[in-house]
């Protein structure tokens, strides 16, 4: 593994591969003892079984992503002469979450909610402060005063530790998101104090959205997606997005593109008939 470690959050992804790996078989399992029913019953354990520290199954993408370093094990193997028949021959993969049924706001939803009342207010400044810097809810919602720093140039940025990957990211801030959480203050209390995932927090999120007229199903991870998509009709150039977003791999980031092309063309269907 220590071949891969081309960057963090790639070693990141080896090691989890390897921690499921471990919770699956125990240390003494040989090649040998490795055949296709036993490589299905991993990709079973990784679709049905395996569960995060947070009690959920892993997402689509995090299966992708597991079992093909499980493959790439042993197309190593084959390589290295350890075993002549890859096991994996004949199993598929998984494939990645196109996103195709993805919701996302638009500009105009965006401005639409910041004029419509939402009955929390710490929801309402945490949802579009997460559209104006691509954070996830669960890195929002541990969002302390402390973690806020700036440049000489008083660039205000978050140096923060991303709960999905553990991995360090720093992201700025512009000057609206500053606007959403001002008047800054110093200490380890909570930005968004009293922000809490329920579903009563849920049900207030679509309430507000409704008030705004908005009618798609809206969740907090929305306001990540509209982020990236915002980001890309400015035309922000996909690497710099991906940086944006923390994402371990640019392909995850391409999903975002592809949401916007499939809006882009559900749009011009829209039109109305000339002749």
């Amino acid at each position: 593994m220590k071949l891969r470690y081309t960057s963090k959050g790639n070693y990141d992804n080896w090691d989890s591969t390897l921690k499921v790996l471990k919770g699956f078989c125990d240390n003494h399992t040989t090649f040998s003892e490795i055949d296709q029913e036993w490589v299905k019953a991993f990709r079973e354990h990784l679709d049905k079984d395996y569960r995060t520290k947070s009690n959920k199954l892993l997402s689509q993408n995090s299966k992708h992503s597991y079992f093909n370093k499980f493959r790439a094990c042993f197309k190593q193997a084959i390589k290295d002469q350890i075993i002549s028949r890859n096991p994996c021959d004949g199993v598929s993969g998984f494939k990645m979450d196109d996103m195709s049924n993805r919701e996302f706001l638009t500009i105009e939803e965006v401005r639409n909610l910041v004029a419509a009342e939402c009955d929390q207010d710490v929801l309402k400044k945490a949802f579009l402060f997460g559209c104006m810097t691509g954070l996830r809810w669960s890195d929002i919602i541990k969002l302390k005063w402390a973690d806020i720093q700036f440049t000489d140039e008083n660039t205000y940025f978050v140096r923060h530790i991303q709960q999905k990957t553990k991995a360090y990211e720093t992201t700025y801030l512009n000057s609206q998101a500053i606007t959403l959480i001002s008047p800054l203050e110093k200490g380890e209390d909570r930005i968004f104090k009293g922000l809490k995932y329920s579903a009563w927090t849920n049900l207030k999120l679509k309430q507000w959205a409704l008030k705004a007229g908005i009618t798609k199903n809206i969740t907090f991870h929305v306001s990540r997606h509209t982020f990236a998509t915002l980001q890309l009709e400015a035309g922000t150039d996909i690497y710099t997005v991906s940086k944006l977003l923390g994402h371990k791999e640019l392909r995850t980031t391409e999903i975002y593109a592809k949401v916007l092309d499939k809006s882009k063309q559900k749009a011009v269907d829209n039109l109305p008939d000339i002749f």
